[in-house]
């Protein structure tokens, strides 16, 4: 249970309260340091996942709990973001993006009380998804930085991306789950 990719996984959640408290901070470093939180928990994602794969270290406790540390760290970040600007432009893919994962989370736990979880497995898609979503939320927690307005704007774009993406991968989801959601699995 305490292996390397579990403690990862910990260590992101652990990450939260550090980065909104690095965030909220009146320094011109605040930012980047923000970023930078968001940035290695965002790597220990994809590094739990990795080393448990290849150590054979996976664990009912890591499936649990990556999921989990993965939605709050971007739930979090998405409300602060929109927090920090507050406006509908922001506000539309961030209802989006979490609006997805609640929806998401709830079929796949109840695919998952039915036996039929493989139905609803991490796509391709889901990964591409989540790989712009972190990139443009890295973006937008550096809201002003010396490399211009510019680079907010790729942010807010990307964000946008996530957003199409979250939706088209949920559609898929959907469409997977279907035969069960719909009863039409009772009459094979």
């Amino acid at each position: 249970m305490w292996n390397l990719p579990n403690l990862l996984t910990l260590l992101r959640i652990l990450l939260i309260p550090v980065f909104v408290a690095v965030f909220y901070v009146d320094a011109p470093w605040a930012a980047y340091a923000a970023a930078a939180v968001f940035g290695a928990a965002a790597l220990t994602d994809w590094l739990d996942g990795y080393l448990a794969r290849r150590w054979s270290q996976t664990s009912p406790l890591g499936a649990f709990l990556d999921p989990v540390a993965d939605k709050l760290m971007v739930a979090v970040a998405l409300v602060v973001a929109v927090q920090a600007d507050p406006r509908v432009l922001m506000a539309l893919p961030v209802m989006v993006i979490i609006g997805r994962e609640i929806a998401v989370s709830a079929v796949r736990e109840w695919m998952a009380e039915i036996g039929d979880r493989a139905a609803v497995a991490v796509s391709m898609l889901g990964k591409i998804k989540t790989t712009v979503q972190m990139i443009s939320i890295a973006i937008l927690i550096l809201r002003e930085s010396i490399f211009g307005p510019w680079l907010y704007g790729l942010g807010v774009a990307l964000l946008y991306v996530a957003a199409i993406l979250t939706l088209w991968s949920m559609v898929l989801y959907l469409r997977a789950a279907w035969p069960s959601l719909s009863g039409a699995k009772q009459g094979e």
